[in-house]
């Protein structure tokens, strides 16, 4: 069994507000969410309305995979219209 775990940061420039904020992070997560068989979620810099980073997990039995996949949801943050990626990293446990 392989776990990958993907760490996302990003901007959010255009957020004035932390309900501008959380409208961007739903339309990711729940991008995200839908296209992958992951799970996501917000677990740092709450309370700053310009930043935003989301952990996401996945599980398979082959590294390979995981290991794309993931990076492919790195592709599709950075392509995101309103979120600027700013930094992310990838384990395996």
């Amino acid at each position: 069994m392989v776990i990958g775990v993907l760490r996302v940061r990003f901007a959010i420039f255009e957020a004035l507000s932390l309900k501008d904020k959380r409208r961007v992070v739903r339309s990711i997560r729940d991008r995200l969410s839908n296209r992958h068989n992951i799970s996501v979620a917000e677990v740092d810099d709450l309370d700053r309305h310009q930043a935003a980073t989301l952990g996401i997990a996945m599980v398979s039995n082959d590294a390979r995979f995981v290991e794309s996949a993931l990076s492919r949801i790195v592709d599709e943050v950075r392509r995101h219209p309103t979120a600027s990626l700013l930094d992310y990293d990838i384990e395996f446990l």
